[in-house]
């Protein structure tokens, strides 16, 4: 069976808009109550920073209060914080309401199961088959209740410092932190304080329009400027729900996602602490497999999106992964991406090898990499075209051993993803342009 509402990540979609509205939200939770949470059980809600969030945390309160679930609100925190206080407050569900890297105008619903893992695809069919129903309210003696949880951001902060290896501070740490004026705003700057570092914060003041707004992984132009403006050591940028990360180092260059993957996988292997194979997207860079290959760690890759990432990681016995976006993988510090504790992890190389972040980074070089967006009447499958199969053979056979050739189509809109890589920047244009024509004229 097909979903209807959940995509990759939740349900996520313009705000008043369907399903993204006050109804559909009660009813979600009404339907997630019955698929998720027991009798008397206990949901953990938290949210980013956008206006909406107030009218979906309301919403989804009384969906589950109706349904018999007691509600922990926990307010703004980033989403890996809500799955470790599901897990923290031994509660049957989590939820956040956040749209990540979307503008304010976006908002979303996701949910952890009690280890504060995503759902299975199975489990959000369960619920969607529920939807199919009104909201259910039960009579008043077995109706939940709310509290609000005043120390959940102290809690997350504690948790993501214990990450660091004992002992070891941030002390001498000049931090640019820019926190997408979202969910992260108030922990990062914070538990990077707490750690000793000099934090000088930006994109942390969320007014509820501004997230993601110039700021932040997505948009990371202003860290760019400021970090060597202000002779700082590094900047970290999370995204409006703190799941994704970016850096930048001293020069202001910018670190991807496939780049701290490298550096905190290579440091493991050097300690002899790298537990299994990395695991990457079929997006990541090139030159990140050959840069692990030659070091003798094993790369495998996954489809695009962290939730896929997550599977083969526990079915290889990994531990690390992530994807060029920043969506990053630790498994043994914590269940899920977490942007703060990835970044934590990679100050703790800098502070452990006093080595900067751009040497760091210097082992991997980056491929030239091309990606053309080819918008579409409606959804096709880019690889059952003739056509596009003997272009697509055409270009590796160019590219020889050298690069590679990736169709995707979008998983949220019309639109098929071209992308190239290769040792030769204007060969892998070149070559993506003509793709993305062969691409377009077979879509008409």
């Amino acid at each position: 069976m097909k979903k209807q509402f959940f995509g990759t990540d939740g349900v996520r979609g313009t705000v008043g808009k369907d399903p993204m509205t006050a109804d559909f939200a009660m009813r979600l939770a009404s339907a997630a109550a019955q698929v998720l949470v027991p009798a008397g059980g206990t949901v953990v809600i938290g949210k980013d920073t956008r206006l909406s969030g107030y009218m979906f945390e309301s919403a989804l309160e009384a969906g589950f209060v109706a349904a018999g679930a007691d509600v922990l609100l926990i307010g703004p925190l980033p989403t890996p914080g809500i799955a470790r206080l599901t897990q923290e407050f031994d509660a049957d569900l989590g939820v956040v309401i956040s749209a990540s890297h979307n503008p304010y105008f976006d908002n979303g619903i996701k949910f952890f199961d009690r280890s504060g893992s995503k759902l299975t695809d199975e489990i959000e069919l369960k619920i969607e088959e529920h939807l199919k129903n009104p909201a259910i309210t039960l009579e008043s003696k077995a109706l939940g209740k709310a509290k609000r949880i005043d120390t959940a951001r102290i809690r997350y902060q504690e948790f993501c410092a214990d990450s660091v290896p004992t002992g070891l501070g941030l002390e001498g740490l000049k931090i640019v932190f820019d926190g997408a004026n979202g969910a992260g705003y108030k922990v990062g700057p914070r538990t990077l304080g707490h750690l000793g570092a000099e934090v000088i914060p930006i994109g942390c003041s969320p007014n509820g329009k501004n997230i993601n707004d110039g700021c932040g992984s997505t948009q990371p132009g202003l860290l760019q400027l400021t970090v060597p403006a202000l002779k700082a050591d590094v900047g970290v940028a999370l995204d409006g729900d703190g799941d994704r990360l970016v850096m930048v180092d001293e020069n202001g260059q910018l670190v991807d996602g496939d780049q701290i993957l490298f550096v905190l996988a290579t440091a493991r292997h050097d300690k002899g602490e790298l537990q299994g194979p990395v695991v990457g997207t079929v997006m990541s860079n090139l030159g990140l497999e050959k840069a692990l290959k030659a070091r003798g760690i094993e790369f495998r890759r996954a489809s695009v999106g962290d939730r896929y990432v997550l599977e083969a990681l526990k079915e290889l016995g990994g531990v690390m992964g992530g994807e060029t976006s920043g969506h990053m993988l630790v498994l043994d510090k914590t269940t899920t991406g977490d942007g703060l504790i990835c970044a934590l992890q990679v100050l703790s190389i800098m502070k452990e090898t006093g080595k900067p972040l751009s040497e760091l980074a210097a082992g991997m070089p980056k491929y030239p990499q091309t990606m053309v967006n080819v918008r579409t009447e409606r959804r096709v499958d880019p690889n059952t075209s003739a056509a596009v199969q003997a272009a697509v053979a055409e270009a590796e056979q160019e590219l020889a051993t050298t690069g590679r050739v990736v169709l995707r189509a979008s998983g949220t809109e019309s639109v098929i993803r071209v992308m190239v890589e290769g040792e030769d920047h204007d060969q892998v244009v070149s070559i993506a342009r003509r793709l993305a024509a062969v691409v377009a004229d077979s879509a008409a």
